[in-house]
């Protein structure tokens, strides 16, 4: 999956460091990221190269983690398109090689978009400042402490005898198969955050539920938890049709080949498809 990148190892603990001129400082603007001549192979910007073109990029920048020693920043100025630096959108790394690099590029997405949002106080509208011991962002006028955020999310398998509700969504660039899925709501189990996606999006009940694999998921800022379940009642779907273009039931030989395992559901759609799990 994603973030399995061996032999490779990361190193997330926060450091207070400053940038070399060897190491990474990524350029994010909002959904996008500045990239090196854009092909099917990544190539992250280099600080020698951000120094060059913006100087006090690297004073603005932040440490972000470490990859096999080499370790990354990213700026929290504006860089412009040069030459052949040019943004294309976070989206299409999943489609980009070599994988292990997508996993650098999601995640630093994902702490440069929180210190992009978090510049200002929620509470009484200062400005934050970096604490340098630890990855917060510290009001010094109220004391608010503003921790990254990552949100919970749950993914379902639901099996009916020998097959597997496939779905695909009508609201995102996404249109490839997937499972239900959603973020789990304020003073909710993970087990009643599933029972409700699944009966709002597919009007289906569950039960069984059985816990699969999590994984970290920087796209959408979440944690996502895998499980499968058995369909408990009618197998006649109630489309919601602002959120899934399409819910059908799938045979094992009927599940397209998946072109790549880099996410929780393909791992699971595959996992149904080959039979390794207990249904």
């Amino acid at each position: 999956m994603l973030q399995e990148i061996h032999p490779h190892l990361f190193e997330n603990k926060f450091k207070n460091k400053a940038p070399k001129n060897n190491d990474y400082m990524l350029v994010f603007d909002n959904e996008k990221i500045l990239m090196n001549n854009i092909n099917e192979e990544m190539q992250f910007t280099s600080v020698q190269q951000i120094k060059n073109i913006n100087p006090e990029a690297i004073k603005n920048s932040v440490y972000l983690f470490s990859i096999d020693q080499t370790a990354y920043f990213c700026t929290l100025e504006k860089i412009e398109e040069i030459n052949e630096l040019k943004y294309i959108k976070t989206v299409v790394l999943r489609d980009l090689l070599p994988e292990w690099m997508t996993f650098i590029a999601a995640t630093a997405g994902h702490l440069a978009q929180w210190y992009s949002t978090n510049k200002f106080c929620g509470r009484c509208s200062n400005k934050m400042e970096l604490n340098k011991n630890e990855r917060t962002l510290n009001c010094p006028e109220c004391k608010l402490i503003k921790y990254p955020n990552i949100s919970p999310a749950v993914i379902v398998g639901i099996i009916n005898n020998d097959k597997i509700l496939l779905t695909r969504y009508s609201d995102r660039p996404y249109k490839k198969l997937s499972l239900v899925a959603g973020f789990v709501e304020i003073g909710e189990t993970l087990e009643d955050g599933i029972k409700r996606e699944v009966l709002e999006e597919v009007g289906l009940n569950i039960k069984n539920l059985r816990y699969f694999k999590s994984q970290p998921w920087a796209f959408s800022q979440s944690l996502l938890m895998g499980f499968f379940a058995e369909l408990d009642g009618s197998d006649q779907i109630k489309l919601d049709e602002s959120e899934l273009s399409e819910a059908t039931w799938y045979a094992r030989e009927e599940i397209p080949e998946c072109e790549t395992l880099l996410s929780l559901t393909n791992e699971m759609i595959e996992s149904f498809k080959n039979n390794k799990i207990n249904t």
